[in-house]
């Protein structure tokens, strides 16, 4: 029986040596055991992304009436809720859609500063932008943008004048913010958005038909929390 031991211990040595492993690698290399990962870190992110935001409108007060010599305007500055949608091509590279309304009021000052409240519209500035995440500092993820507004002012209602018309118009945006995730899903996110923004408008004062410029170039200033899908 020893004998046939020996032989059997033998020639599984020598098996061994035929397939290029030593004995000693063997015993130094124990089979691991298979261990799963975190489900979690084998998921890529999801392309989609939400934001909801309390934004501060801050225009910037000036404009004029043609034909009324130091004629200006000022504006009446808001606070309103924002909703976001981004889509990530890649983690660095996203598109985001803007959505947010808000209400301000048109005053006179300068030469038309007499007529007071002229009027007020709605405002309603989808704005698409094309944004550069920078991923490098962890949960901390800093950003640019840049991209076009289209604004709709509609229920516009007059104080002063007879009739006041503010054209939708057409705009550049710039864009900087970044967002803190407290997780894969979840995040705060602080944004500041500029707009080049400077509609034509129609008005009817004293039965005189005026045109002029309004001046808004708004900044957009929010807050809020950050979803990743």
């Amino acid at each position: 029986m020893t004998n046939v031991r020996l032989v059997a211990a033998q020639g599984a040595t020598a098996l061994m040596v035929l397939m290029g492993v030593s004995p000693e690698a063997l015993a130094a290399d124990p089979v691991q055991p298979y261990i799963a990962q975190d489900q979690e870190t084998l998921e890529a992110p999801s392309p989609w992304q939400i934001r909801m935001r309390a934004l501060g409108v801050k225009t910037n007060d000036s404009g004029y009436v043609g034909g009324i010599a130091g004629s200006n305007l000022s504006y009446s500055d808001t606070i309103t809720p924002e909703f976001d949608i981004s889509y990530f091509f890649t983690e660095n590279i996203a598109a985001e859609l803007i959505l947010a309304t808000t209400s301000a009021k048109v005053d006179g000052t300068g030469a038309i500063g007499p007529l007071g409240n002229v009027g007020k519209v709605w405002v309603l500035p989808p704005t698409l932008t094309l944004q550069y995440h920078i991923t490098r500092f962890g949960a901390f993820r800093p950003y640019v943008g840049a991209g076009l507004n289209y604004t709709v002012f509609y229920n516009q209602s007059v104080g002063s004048a007879d009739a006041l018309h503010v054209k939708n118009t057409f705009g550049a945006a710039l864009q900087v913010g970044f967002d803190y995730m407290l997780d894969r899903h979840w995040g705060v996110n602080f944004d500041v958005k500029k707009l080049f923004l400077q509609p034509d408008f129609a008005v009817k004062v004293a039965g005189t038909d005026l045109r002029g410029k309004a001046k808004l170039d708004p900044w957009l200033i929010g807050a809020g929390l950050t979803y990743r899908f």
